[in-house]
Parts: C-alpha cells; sequence; structure tokens
C-alpha cells in the first residue's frame, strides 16, 4: 500500500541544506592514491588511526597551500568571494535520530593547526557519542523541531557569508569506505568536497613491475563559480602526494 507521510523531523536540516547546495556550479574530478605507505603507517602506529583522520589531515595541509580553494561564494545579484584564513573541515556523520538514520556533519575549526592524534581524537568522539549529546549539533537538533518554513529562515540567517564556515566548514571530508563503493561525488555545501570509497587491493605498476597495490579512490566535488579545474587539480594532487608519502611512525618522521 502507498503511504504519503510529513518530512521526519530527523531530514528536516538536510532539507534546507539541500536547498542551499543547489546554488553551488559542482565539477567533479577524482584519482586513485597508493596507500602502501598510509596503510604500513597505520599498522605500525601505537594507536588505531582511521583513513578518515588521514584524509582530514592530508586534506588540512594541502588546502593551506592553496588559499584561493579556501573560499566562498556568496550573493547572488551581487556576487562575492569570501576568503577564509583558516582551514576548517565539515566532516559527514552517519547517526541516527530518533529511530531514522540520518547524516549529520560537525565542522572541526583550524584542522590545519591539529596533529594527527588530535584529529582522531575528534574523529572517536563524533563516532562514538551519541547525536544528542554532541554539542557541535546543536543547530541541527534545532532545525529539526522547527516548522519547515521557519527553519529555513534560520538556516539562512545561521550561514551568513562571514560565519559560515564555522557552521558550514571551508572544506568537507565525507567517506562511504565502510561499504563496497568504488567511488562517489557529493557536494558538501563548500567550495571543495573529498569523498573516500573503499581501499581494495588492485593490479597496479610500480617501478615498471607488475604488483598488487591497495587503491584508495578519492573524488573531489568542487565549486565551479570559485576556483577552476587546474587548481583544483592541483589540490588534489597535492593530497594524493601527501598520502603517499606518509613516514612509518618507526622511521621517526612526521606525518606529511
Amino acid at each position: 500500500m502507498t503511504t504519503i507521510r510529513s518530512l521526519p523531523a530527523a531530514r528536516r536540516h538536510t532539507w534546507h541544506f539541500l536547498r542551499f547546495a543547489r546554488a553551488a556550479s559542482p565539477v567533479y574530478l577524482d584519482t586513485e592514491v597508493d596507500a602502501t605507505k598510509l596503510l604500513a603507517h597505520k599498522q605500525a602506529a601505537n594507536r588505531q588511526y582511521s583513513v578518515v583522520s588521514y584524509v582530514m589531515r592530508g586534506v588540512s595541509r594541502a588546502v593551506a597551500e592553496y588559499p584561493e580553494a579556501n573560499a566562498a561564494c556568496a550573493g547572488g545579484l551581487r556576487p562575492r568571494i569570501v576568503n577564509h584564513g583558516s582551514v576548517d573541515v565539515k566532516l559527514a556523520l552517519d547517526k541516527e535520530i530518533a529511530g531514522q538514520r540520518a547524516v549529520l556533519s560537525v565542522v572541526v575549526p583550524d584542522i590545519d593547526l591539529m596533529s594527527l592524534d588530535a584529529i582522531q581524537d575528534t574523529v572517536d568522539r563524533l563516532r562514538d557519542t551519541p547525536s544528542e549529546e554532541i554539542p557541535e549539533l546543536r543547530g541541527a537538533r534545532a532545525l529539526q523541531r522547527l516548522p519547515v518554513p521557519i527553519g529555513r529562515v534560520a538556516f539562512g540567517w545561521a550561514n551568513r557569508p562571514r560565519s559560515r564556515h564555522r557552521r558550514m566548514g571551508t572544506v568537507a571530508v565525507t567517506s562511504l569506505g565502510h561499504r563496497p563503493v568504488a567511488r562517489f561525488f557529493s557536494s558538501g555545501g563548500t567550495t571543495l568536497t573529498f569523498g573516500l570509497g573503499k581501499i581494495t587491493d588492485r593490479p597496479a605498476v610500480r617501478d615498471r613491475e607488475m604488483c598488487i597495490m591497495p587503491i584508495l579512490p578519492v573524488s573531489l566535488t568542487f565549486d565551479h563559480r570559485v576556483i577552476d579545474g587546474a587548481a583544483a587539480a592541483d589540490v588534489l594532487g597535492n593530497l594524493k602526494d601527501r598520502l603517499e608519502t606518509l613516514t612509518s611512525p618507526n622511521a621517526g618522521g612526521p606525518v606529511p
């Protein structure tokens, strides 16, 4: 039997976000990362690091080197580019709200100043804490309670150009690597959105020899209103290089 029901309250924040995100002009790129050194670092470390944490750290450093990409577009009749001084990564979370599965996101501010351990501490807290107990999700919980028309106005007010980066982030990271997904392309409401797929062993060529290599698919959706493809490709290439040149903890080197 076909039934019609109102939009669940647990999805109201997503409804408002998607309406906002429609203004972007998305273009899609992707690459494949040789995850050999990343997995070796992960195995040799004295704590459990997630692939998402490595990528968040790499993204923060890569974006910091290309400040023109750490920006956002604002306005319609009078378009403006808002440049951000900090790198704030928006991380997508798969959570349950009152029995309803929903995507929520938390902004990790000034992540370019954080160590890998600090990033992992944050990821662990966000992963293991129920959504109703995460203080950064107060705004999303408010949108879930408000009627849709009022929530739309509140969402727009909260995401004004000068303060948007603290609620929307300057760059977004989302992962489906825990599922058999090769690659996917998402728009996080930021100029750059990185998507992670599942690491799989694939035949590849290293030093002109065939071998089996762990491959991490990484996608990038960028807003063409803010940057062009060449700049976006540079950022994606910088991230790829960082993830492929991780130094083993036993070697005493820093994480790039």
